[in-house]
C-alpha cells in the first residue's frame, strides 16, 4: 500500500511510520514540495496512492471525481508531529481497511 504524505504534513512522519506503513513517501521525496493540490492528486493517482492530507480541498477533489486516488482526511487543526504520528498509529487498522475496500473515497480522522 503506497502513501503519499501531502506539503502540510511533515516529512518526518515518513520515517517514523514506515514500521507499519512500509511504502510511505513524503511530496518532498518526489519533487512535489511546491506542486499544485491539482499536481498532488495526478501524482497520487497515476502512481497508485493513497493521499494523507490536512488539506480539505482534497475532500471536495474526491466528492466530484471520485478514487483513484483514495483520501485520508487528518482534520485535527494545528498540531504536533507527535500528535499526528499517534493517530496514524491508533487508527492503523482503520487506514488499512479503508485502502483495501472498493466504495469509499474518503476516510477523515480526528
Amino acid at each position: 500500500m503506497k502513501i503519499l504524505l501531502d506539503q502540510n504534513l511533515s516529512y518526518k512522519l515518513c520515517s517514523k511510520l514506515r514500521d507499519i506503513f512500509p511504502e510511505i513517501i513524503h511530496t518532498t521525496e518526489v519533487s512535489l514540495e511546491t506542486a499544485t493540490d491539482e499536481e498532488v492528486w495526478l501524482y497520487a493517482k497515476l502512481n497508485s496512492c493513497v493521499l494523507i492530507s490536512k488539506d480539505s480541498d482534497f475532500i471536495e477533489k474526491a466528492v466530484i471525481k471520485g478514487h483513484p486516488p483514495k483520501i485520508i482526511w487528518i482534520k485535527t487543526g494545528n498540531c504536533s508531529t507527535t500528535k499526528i504520528e499517534l493517530l496514524l498509529r491508533k487508527n492503523q487498522r482503520l487506514i488499512e481497511d479503508f485502502i483495501a475496500e472498493k466504495e469509499n473515497s474518503v476516510l477523515t480522522i480526528s
